[in-house]
Order: C-alpha cells, then sequence, then structure tokens
C-alpha cells in the first residue's frame, strides 16, 4: 500500500460533492465495557465526541484499511479477524464537510467493527480527535456533545441480540 492514493483537497472536495465516501468505524471497548471516543477536530462531526474511524482509499483492501485506519486512530495496528463486524450504516451530514465548506453535504457509507478488551494506553492525539476519552454506555448515550451516529452503534450493540454474539 502506498500514499498514492492519497487525495489533494481538490479532488477530496470533488469526491465529497459527486459520491459517498466509504470509512471504516471502530466501536472499541475496554475490559470494563467502556468505550473509547475521540474529541473531533474536523467536520463533519466537529466539536463532537465520535468513534475513532477512517476513509478507505481507493485501490485499498479492507484488511489493509483496516490496519492503517487502527494504527493512525488507536496508535496500534489491529487485524480485522481480532474485530467483528456490526453493521452497515449511512451517515448524512447536511451543510457537514471536512473543508467547512457551504452547501456541501457528506455522505458515508460505513462499516462498523466491534474491539473488545482494548486497553492501549498509548493512545494519543492526532489530526482527527483533540482527545480521547472512555465513557460508559449510560454516560455516551446521554452526553449532548456525542454525536447521535455514534449514539446509533451502542443503541445497536446493546441490544441483547447483539450482546450474545460478541
Amino acid at each position: 500500500m502506498t500514499d498514492t492514493n492519497v487525495l489533494n483537497e481538490y479532488e477530496f472536495i470533488q469526491l465529497i460533492k459527486n459520491g459517498p465516501l466509504i470509512s471504516i468505524d471502530l466501536i472499541v471497548r475496554n475490559k470494563n465495557g467502556e468505550a473509547l471516543l475521540g474529541y473531533r477536530k474536523n467536520g463533519p462531526a466537529r466539536n463532537m465526541w465520535f468513534v475513532p474511524g477512517g476513509r478507505i482509499r481507493k485501490n485499498e483492501r479492507l484488511d489493509d484499511a483496516f490496519k492503517r485506519i487502527t494504527f493512525g486512530e488507536l496508535s496500534q495496528e489491529i487485524d480485522r479477524r481480532n474485530a467483528r463486524f456490526v453493521d452497515i450504516y449511512e451517515h448524512f451530514y447536511e451543510n457537514e464537510n471536512r473543508f467547512l465548506l457551504q452547501d456541501l453535504d457528506t455522505h458515508y457509507v460505513v462499516l462498523a467493527y466491534l474491539i473488545d478488551n482494548f486497553n492501549n494506553f498509548r493512545i494519543k492525539e492526532n489530526d482527527q480527535h483533540s482527545e480521547f476519552r472512555w465513557m460508559t454506555v449510560h454516560e455516551l448515550l446521554d452526553n449532548k456533545e456525542v454525536h447521535v451516529n455514534t449514539k446509533n452503534y451502542f443503541n445497536r450493540i446493546s441490544s441483547p441480540q447483539v450482546c450474545k454474539q460478541a
């Protein structure tokens, strides 16, 4: 995998304007069942708590994207086989985008994965998050600064059917 598939600003704006972005979101829980959330610096979901994750690049295999994203977000490369696929989600952000441009909506198709028993204390701030915090499911569902798309993950994985599979 090379960085030749990294888009410049103009190309990324055109992609946002003309199609959905495909990403992987990481629902990360520690051994106490708390969830890892990052406070977003960039749009969409700027100034909100959100699960870690990232966009899949063109010509990037899912396994490679998963390793790149987990390393960039969690400071640890994790193999996709060590996570559990939860579901596919759609996120629509009206007038929200990375570039803070007016009248530019962002649409994501998201592959959500659950990583359980994660206790890496090397996680550090990055270009997407100013800080990270562990929250209980109850805390994050009650917190107005946690984005609704993140809350939707925890409403889904907290259901009895999904918990049995975990």
